[in-house]
């Protein structure tokens, strides 16, 4: 595809997997404890490779044309990895972002290549963007990412993901568990639908912050979590391929993320964090034996 090269491609879609032999130790856990890697892009995060597939999924079909125009909703990871995707490929972006968002904020997007529309739109919140962007999109014959609903968000981890857990874990006979976080919904999906297609031993857990429990039905409060919990079920979120939701306080995500850089020198983000503490658990209440926890996130020490 013109502006993104196959070899900067296939470095994004690296999934290593690794054991996180340092920590399981530390904490005296009665079993296995693995990780996947999924954060070697330019935001250190698992998006970068996400929004460079779904660019490359839209022009396979056709739906997506040389040169033209992309719109989509926010201001987070995947908005900042789609600015460098849309970059790299020639195709415009207009992020459509919330009216109050910081100006660092503002600054760093357009930085990268983005034009941003403030969303007024009734009703407010995430609502309220996918109107307009909608609109938007029709109206300046532009295509609409939406990756919080698309069904390319999880295709790709059918694609890429799943079947890299599987080649790294023997077929997925190391593991028992597979623990994911859950923002737009896309990893533990399109994970769990490949993994269970191809076994019928493991189990899928996914987490979302303590504070923002939209999953599991609880309360809904801000959080510290970065690319998790975003107070909504997604549309992409399969419930049917989980089988156990865990909620992981902000305090216990982040000490997780420092722990394992000091154990196994992993600079893992919050969200990373997360899911390692929430498989830290299924391995010491006995739920599980052998635990994979997908790392989405990097946190950079300078």
């Amino acid at each position: 595809m013109t502006g993104i090269n196959e070899t900067y491609y296939q470095q994004l879609t690296r999934c290593p997997v690794v054991a996180l032999g340092g920590y399981a130790a530390k904490h005296g856990l009665p079993g296995k404890l693995y990780a996947c890697l999924l954060f070697d892009g330019p935001t250190g995060t698992g998006k970068d490779a996400l929004a460079t597939a779904m660019i490359r999924l839209a022009t396979q079909r056709g739906e997506l044309k040389e040169g033209q125009p992309i719109v989509e909703t926010g201001c987070g990871a995947f908005a900042a990895a789609l600015a460098i995707a849309a970059g790299r490929s020639g195709h415009p972006l207009t992020l459509v972002v919330p009216p109050a968002l910081e100006p660092e904020r503002e600054r760093f997007l357009q930085g990268l290549g983005a034009r941003l529309r403030p969303c007024y739109e009734r009703p407010s919140g995430q609502e309220g963007m996918d109107i307009l962007a909608r609109r938007m999109a029709e109206e300046q014959s532009a295509y609409y990412m939406n990756y919080l609903a698309s069904e390319d968000n999880p295709e790709y981890h059918r694609r890429i993901t799943g079947p890299a857990i599987l080649k790294a874990t023997e077929g997925g006979n190391l593991i028992d568990a597979i623990v994911a976080g859950v923002g737009s919904g896309g990893t533990v999906t399109g994970v769990g639908e490949y993994v269970k297609a191809w076994t019928n031993h493991i189990r899928i857990a996914a987490v979302e912050p303590y504070e923002c429990q939209a999953i599991g039905g609880g309360f809904l409060a801000p959080h510290g979590i970065a690319n998790i919990g975003f107070g909504f079920v997604p549309e992409n979120y399969n419930p049917y391929v989980v089988d156990l939701v865990t909620a992981v306080t902000t305090g216990e995500a982040v000490q997780a993320a420092r722990e394992v850089l000091l154990t196994d020198g992993i600079p893992a983000g919050a969200s990373a964090g997360a899911t390692l503490y929430a498989a830290r658990t299924l391995l010491e209440s006995g739920k599980s034996k052998s635990a994979l926890c997908i790392f989405q996130s990097r946190q950079v020490y300078a």
